[in-house]
């Protein structure tokens, strides 16, 4: 296998389908191929993870194994179950940095545990708008320097651990109105405000060492009004890699960018076209297999690469500086993960985070439930980072503590509130959100049904922006599986 080839598989970081890892995949990895992306689709167990992960490094031993495994709404980990870790809002929502370190350690040690080495987390986005459709409670928070703090926690934790943190999403997608697996989203901040918000948690991720950043496919036209960041040698070389002398942030790390099969690359440039652009720009590995994972797409990109050299299109010396970064990391992961080897587990952080995240507010005293309760969970259309197989919400928990209690799932048709109290019937109700604040329908429905049962118990689990109402009102800020424990504990008193 030639230099050329060798390093244009390095920089690619493709996913695939199944639990096991396919011929193809194995004969790239020993042809060169660096990095691997895991998903949801990939794990069934951690038996099974930690099965597939020696597969892959029986071809490769240094092999970086991805994952998109942020904890809270976002795991791939126990997507069928939901996550045993609290998200970023609920540690934000706590502000305590020694808690976030512990969790952000005992998550790193699960997945070293099982052969991954490389995680695309954590989330530093300052989630300025509320509205935002695609971060929301994966963010710390609204403030810049809570942010921040936590972040650096957050990646101290996971390295701590011998995982490599990826920071993400440079340089900040917490003040997009659009989410970026659809079309491209516009920040219109000036650059003051841009150093003054979107890039304090990631200065703050660099000091503390961040292995890697993930770039966002984001058009912010104070930096570059032509190219989003993913794309642009302002973004990537003149401000993240810039000297902190010149106002760069001074990263030396890896650069990876966001998904390249999302809406906002692929849609306006395609993914073979937008991969040169981002390697060119100063990315040094390109994610793609949320929605594209197969040989195909692998071939492509690699052929797109050596093509773009023989052109003049990428220059050699950049090639093989970027697949330089990701050896490099490589090298990182295999010291580190040795090192780390024997981490004492901490299995109960995740649950007394999500205890401690719990904001409770009682509109008359409360009594505890002892009978059974119906549990009615109005559901919003999830967002593709989230995805919509991992269960979320507090029947299934209440369904134990409370034997006998149902739950219904309601959607935006003008009935909702009727059907609740039809389905209900004489037990008291459990009515779970998300986001209320973001959804009309939602809030109508719950003030339709609170019109008629003001005893109704209220458990929002995303963001909590509507004032409370009920006659018991618990914010989670999350809708991990701990987080819905934690609330149903609340309500049946246990």
């Amino acid at each position: 296998m030639d230099t050329l080839t060798r390093d244009a598989l390095t920089v690619l970081q493709p996913g695939f389908e199944g639990t096991d890892a396919p011929d193809w995949l194995l004969r790239r990895v020993g042809e060169g191929l660096a990095s691997v992306g895991l998903f949801g689709r990939n794990i069934a167990s951690p038996e099974q993870l930690a099965a597939l992960t020696a597969r892959l490094r029986a071809e490769r031993p240094d092999v970086l194994v991805a994952i998109d495994e942020e904890g809270g709404d976002v795991t791939r980990l126990e997507v069928r179950t939901g996550s045993s870790f609290p998200g970023n809002l609920a540690l934000g929502t706590v502000d305590d940095t020694e808690l976030t370190r512990a969790l952000a350690r005992e998550l790193g040690r699960r997945l070293a545990a099982c052969g991954v080495n490389l995680n695309w987390a954590p989330s530093a986005d300052v989630n300025s708008d509320p509205d935002n459709p695609v971060i929301g409670v994966r963010s710390f928070g609204a403030d810049p320097r809570l942010v921040a703090r936590h972040t650096a926690a957050y990646v101290e934790g996971l390295q701590s651990a011998g995982v490599a943190a990826c920071t993400k999403h440079f340089p900040g997608h917490g003040d997009t109105a659009v989410d970026s697996h659809h079309d491209m989203p516009r920040i219109d901040a000036d650059l003051a405000t841009l150093h003054a918000r979107e890039l304090v948690p990631f200065r703050a991720a660099v000091t503390a060492g961040t292995r890697a950043v993930m770039s966002a496919h984001i058009l912010l036209p104070a930096l570059d009004p032509a190219l989003p960041a993913t794309l642009s040698p302002t973004a990537l070389h003149g401000l993240l890699r810039a000297p902190v002398t010149e106002g760069g942030l001074g990263f030396d790390g890896l650069i990876v960018t966001d998904g390249m099969e999302m809406r906002a690359i692929a849609g306006t440039y395609g993914i073979e076209r937008g991969s040169v652009m981002a390697l060119a720009a100063g990315a040094d590995a390109i994610c793609v297999g949320g929605g594209l994972a197969d040989a195909e797409t692998v071939l492509r990109l690699r052929d797109a690469l050596i093509s773009a050299v023989r052109a003049g299109e990428l220059a050699e010396e950049r090639l093989a500086d970027a697949a330089e970064r990701v050896r490099a990391l490589a090298r990182w992961t295999s010291e580190a993960g040795a090192a780390q080897e024997g981490t004492a587990p901490a299995p109960e952080v995740g649950l007394i985070a999500a205890r401690r995240a719990l904001r409770i507010t009682a509109a008359v005293p409360y009594e505890p439930q002892a009978h059974p309760v119906h549990v009615a969970a109005f559901t919003p259309v999830a967002n593709i980072a989230v995805g919509d197989e991992t269960p979320w919400g507090v029947g299934a928990e209440l369904a134990r503590l409370l034997p006998g209690t149902t739950t219904g799932t309601y959607g935006s048709d003008e009935a909702g509130a009727e059907r609740v109290l039809r389905d209900a019937a004489d037990r008291r109700v459990v009515a779970v959100v998300r986001d209320a604040h973001r959804h009309p329908w939602m809030a109508k429905t719950l003030d339709a049904l609170l019109a008629v049962r003001p005893d109704t118990v209220v458990v929002e689990m995303g963001l909590n922006e509507a004032a409370p109402v009920g006659a018991l009102h618990v914010a989670t800020h999350g809708a991990a599986r701990v987080c819905g424990v934690a609330a149903a504990e609340v309500i049946a008193g246990a």
